[in-house]
């Protein structure tokens, strides 16, 4: 019988997952060749603007498959509605039976997203951050921070949002934590006095040109081919550049932007999964400028969805 998990459900349940573990485990399927994802299904909005992904693939050798729908609708927070949601099917490869329906309203893929920004400041982020940037306001500049505590022992944050009603609210809800945030003027000022630098917006341009030696960037926010957060200079100048997913960067990201542009080659781009692997270095010295960009590969909706499935199941 199809087993339906609700949100609440997956909420109860998501404390008791390693969700850095998983999304490593998932970047390294991927890169290593174990993965089978086909091209993302994508439906775009204007009036009012939206996005709707489908995302679905396996693993070999593990036991389901997931099919995602994903959708961000960017206004909704006017009409006290969040902005994403969404549901996961999972399968069983043996059979093509679906196993669950995991109705978790965008959360899955919140978090999948927040704890990936994790692991790339894992591997990129230089030993000493003094201050971390964050580059937006919403749901996902708050989870990026979340998943960055046990990361990074750095508890000074500068956002720079639409505005400071937007970055107080960001401030109320991260309370709870020890994280003493501030307000940026620009995002320049972010670039120039961080270390640590995270951008979670839907921007369609970039936000930021440029960021100083010895910093690290990771990119959310652009995951369709008309967004842009970070200007094609700053992938030009940087000196590692990785992705999650080469084949999603070629249409899709920051990487496919400057690639576009002329500012980057794609051969120099290496995925996230291979320096996971050690298969790739990572940063090699405090004073480089490295990048990550992550557009959201499939692989790490099949292990989330994976890791709640068996832990509503083994709670019963």
């Amino acid at each position: 019988m199809t087993r339906i998990v609700r949100r609440e459900e997956i909420e109860a349940a998501l404390p008791g997952v390693d969700l850095l573990a998983a999304m490593e485990r998932a970047f390294v399927a991927w890169s290593s060749g174990r993965a089978v994802v086909p091209p993302v299904g994508e439906m775009l909005f204007s009036r009012p603007p939206g996005e709707v992904h489908l995302k679905y693939g396996y693993v070999h050798g593990e036991p389901y498959y997931v099919v995602k729908v994903a959708s961000g609708f960017y206004q909704n927070p006017a009409q006290g509605l969040p902005s994403s949601n969404g549901l996961m099917l999972l399968f069983s490869q043996a059979t093509g039976e679906l196993v669950s329906v995991l109705l978790d309203e965008g959360l899955l893929t919140d978090q999948r997203t927040a704890a990936a920004g994790a692991v790339a400041a894992k591997y990129f982020a230089p030993a000493e951050v003094a201050r971390i940037g964050v580059i937006g306001t919403g749901m996902q500049a708050e989870l990026q921070l979340r998943h960055l505590l046990p990361v990074t022992g750095c508890r000074e944050v500068l956002v720079w949002g639409r505005g400071a009603a937007q970055c107080d609210a960001l401030r109320q809800r991260l309370a709870d934590t020890d994280y003493r945030i501030d307000l940026a003027a620009s995002p320049a000022e972010v670039a120039r006095v961080c270390q640590l630098v995270v951008t979670t917006t839907p921007a369609t341009r970039p936000l930021l040109d440029a960021v100083a030696p010895g910093t690290h960037v990771t990119a959310v926010g652009s995951d369709t081919a008309e967004k842009q957060e970070l200007g094609p200079g700053l992938l030009a100048a940087a000196d590692v550049v990785a992705v999650d997913s080469r084949a999603q960067a070629a249409s899709r990201g920051e990487v496919f932007r400057a690639v576009s542009a002329g500012a980057l080659d794609m051969a120099s781009v290496i995925e996230l999964g291979e320096v996971i692997d050690g298969s790739r270095p990572g940063r090699t010295h405090a004073g480089q400028i490295t990048v990550v960009d992550l557009t959201g590969v499939a692989t790490q909706d099949i292990a989330i969805a994976t890791a709640i499935y068996r832990s509503v199941s083994h709670a019963d």
